[in-house]
Order: structure tokens, then C-alpha cells, then sequence
């Protein structure tokens, strides 16, 4: 399905058809995101904004209405509540540093789960040391599911934010971010979410969630690399200080003070990433086009057929067992390290991602140096489930 408009699908690999199993770290793109970005360069380059010549004025709308776009792909009340970013890390980061400038004190308390990206880690480490705060963690089980029985004792007068991902990475659980939310507002916290594995798979409404936060990239929605989304809260947005310092971000600049543009452009300094923003609003534009019902759908039964072919090979074992999940399964064969497993496959033509996924937590939680993790879009196939079943049975005397 849709397999005509990813050229980069219909290639050999060591004399194999390539099968690419390795969405979750980054989806292939459709021919129309490349060909927008491509036009941009060939015909309408400029910088945004500020010029008021003919390519000027047509970049400066095309790239805002991709922010329009975005609102309401997500669900957002305003187009001034969408920042442009390089990504979900640094949408992460500009709210650990300007959130934690403005309300992180000494004795506060940032609460992320177990099962949480370093994306969604690390700024909040950093943000906590610098802020003399500390980082507090929300368990999950062996299934992979949340323990939201210990979420409301977490809460208290000190907590400031909640951190959560949307979709684990590594696990492929859906949590229940509106429940989550939900128990955090009765407290007074702001929540932000990870939304970076789950903008490809599901239809997304930041208002339906009531998150105060949301976060993506683009190139793991058919989208290209260097572009991302911080959704914020209107209210939160106008408090919180600016993250850089530069062009566009500010109203006046003098050497005796400067005053700050309004939103979202506070939040957007420098000369932004204008052909990657156009590709984001074609990636959006095929995700619309294919039904983001139907690229779940797809999804699903690919994650369901997957996993009851796995669990039939002597040996192998699934993490990541949630009742609600994506189309992500991590495993290991037998007592075989990752990696092995990994290369060997890659000489069979199919591409999977090894490692702890920037999930080592999750790796200590149950014992083990990582995974293997086979995920799957809109382009994949039964075919495809059934070459990597087929490579692993091949494989398995070499591996157990």
C-alpha cells in the first residue's frame, strides 16, 4: 500500500529486496515531500518574514500556512500556540530550560516515567540541577504498562511538571495521557507530552488531551529531518522566557534593554528551516490523503499478525506486552546479544534497529543490554512480516 511513492523502498540489499522495518527511528519519505522541498530550492527560496519582495512574501505565506496547518492537524486552539522547532529533542529542551527558568525553584520536584526517551530524561536533569530541583520517576510493570496507582502519590505541593511519553519507543504502549493529565490537573501540574512515536500512528488533539505541552518531528511522520513541533498552552507560552537569543525573536533591541516578539515567533530565533517545514506540510498532506484511520488500521494488523508469528519461534521473547499498543515489537533470540541479531538480518536485506534505543532505563528495568525492535508504517507489508520470520528461523541455530 502506497509502496509506488517511497522510491527508496525498491532497492537490493547484499542481494536481498530491502525490507525496512526501522520506522520508529525514522519513516521513509513519499516522493511529494521530497518534490516540495526540491520546488522551494529551485524556485522559491528566501529568507521569511522580513522581506517584502515577491519571493519573500510567497516563502513567508507558505511557511505560515504550515503552522495553520499543523493547528489543526493537532487540534490546537491557536497557530501561535505551534513553535517550530529541529525536533521533538529540542521542543523537549526549550521547555525544560524556559518552563524550569521561570517555575522551577530549589525543593521542586519533575515527575517522568520509567519508560521515558533520554529525550525526555536528560533536559529534565539538567533543569533540575541547575534549579537545585529533584527528578522523581513513575514505575511501569512487566507488561510494559504504566502503574498509575503510584502517579497521584507522586504529587504534591512541590511538583511542578509532569513528563510523559505518548507512545514508549521501545515497548510500543499507548499511555493513557488524558487520564494522566487529568490526575496532575487536579493538583494544579502542568503536563507536558512526548508525542514523537505517536503523531504517525494516531490522530492526535492536543485539546481532547489537555496537555500543556505537545512534541514531534517530522521525519518520524513521512516528514524530513531537522524540523519538529512544540505545541504549548497559550498561557504558558506568554510567561515563560525566551529559550535563544537573536533575529526575529525580538520587538525592539537596544543596548540598554531589549523587548521580545510576541508568539509564537519568541520561541523562533534565528533564520528557521524553511524547505523543511514545506516537506513537514506535504508529510501532513499524505498522512491526510492515506486516512490517519486507515494508516493505523494498517499498522495494527501488521503488529498483530507480527506478533503471533514471533511467539511461535522457539526461544524469542517480546518485551513490551501492553494491551494497548503501536506497531513496535522489541525481542531478543534466544541469548544472543542485539547486535548480532541485528547484522545477521541486515545480510538478509531487512533493517531493524538494535540497541537500548535511547531507552536504557527501560534495558535495566528488566535486566537486559537491549533489543532488537522491528516497526512498521503505511508501507509495510504481510510479506515483509513474513521475510523477517523466515530470516530469523534461518538465523536462530546461529543464535541460540
Amino acid at each position: 500500500m502506497y509502496r509506488d511513492l517511497f522510491p527508496i523502498l525498491d532497492q537490493q540489499v547484499y542481494g536481498h529486496p530491502l525490507v525496512y522495518l526501522d520506522n520508529a527511528a525514522t519513516t521513509q519519505k513519499p516522493r511529494q515531500v521530497v518534490e516540495t522541498m526540491n520546488t522551494y530550492y529551485l524556485s522559491q527560496n528566501s529568507n521569511i518574514h522580513r522581506g517584502t519582495h515577491y519571493l519573500a512574501e510567497q516563502a513567508t505565506e507558505r511557511y505560515e500556512a504550515v503552522r495553520r496547518q499543523v493547528q489543526r492537524f493537532i487540534g490546537a486552539a491557536h497557530s501561535h500556540e505551534i513553535i517550530f522547532t529541529r525536533g521533538t529533542t529540542e521542543s523537549i529542551n526549550l521547555v525544560a530550560a524556559s518552563f524550569g527558568q521561570r517555575y522551577l525553584h530549589e525543593g521542586d520536584e519533575v515527575v517522568v516515567s520509567e519508560m521515558e526517551h533520554h529525550s525526555n530524561i536528560v533536559p529534565w536533569q539538567l533543569a533540575c540541577q541547575r534549579q537545585g530541583a529533584t527528578l522523581r520517576v513513575l514505575p511501569f510493570d512487566e507488561r510494559g504498562v504504566l502503574r498509575l496507582d503510584r502517579l497521584e502519590p507522586l504529587l504534591n505541593e512541590h511538583t511542578r511538571l509532569v513528563a510523559v511519553g505518548h507512545v514508549s519507543n521501545t515497548l510500543g504502549t499507548v499511555n493513557p495521557v488524558r487520564d494522566i493529565v487529568d490526575c496532575a490537573h487536579r493538583h494544579g501540574v502542568p503536563v507536558l507530552v512526548d508525542g514523537a512515536q505517536a503523531i504517525a500512528h494516531m490522530a492526535v488533539d492536543v485539546q481532547a488531551l489537555d496537555c500543556d505541552f505537545y512534541c514531534f518531528s517530522a521525519h518520524k511522520m513521512y516528514g524530513p529531518m531537522g524540523v519538529g513541533v512544540l505545541y504549548g498552552r497559550e498561557r504558558w507560552l506568554e510567561e515563560m522566557p525566551p529559550y535563544q537569543g537573536g533575529g526575529e525573536m525580538i520587538k525592539e533591541v537596544r543596548f540598554e534593554g531589549t523587548s521580545f516578539n510576541e508568539l509564537p515567533f519568541k520561541f523562533e530565533a534565528g533564520t528557521p528551516a524553511v524547505a523543511e517545514v514545506l516537506g513537514l506540510g506535504s508529510a501532513i498532506d499524505f498522512m491526510l490523503q492515506a486516512g490517519v484511520g486507515t494508516i493505523a488500521r494498517h499498522e495494527q494488523e501488521l503488529l498483530s499478525y507480527a506478533s503471533s508469528q514471533l511467539k511461535q519461534i522457539d526461544g524469542l521473547h517480546i518485551y513490551g506486552t501492553a494491551p494497548d499498543k503501536t506497531a513496535v515489537i522489541s525481542f531478543l533470540a534466544g541469548t544472543a546479544h542485539p547486535y548480532d541479531t541485528g547484522t545477521l538480518l541486515d545480510k538478509l536485506g531487512i533493517a531493524v534497529r538494535t540497541g537500548h534505543h535511547c531507552t536504557q532505563p527501560v534495558m535495566d528495568h528488566y535486566g537486559i543490554p537491549g533489543t532488537v525492535r522491528a516497526s512498521f508504517a503505511i508501507y509495510n507489508t504481510r510479506d515483509e512480516v513474513d521475510a523477517l520470520v523466515s530470516a530469523l528461523r534461518r538465523i536462530a541455530p546461529m543464535l541460540m
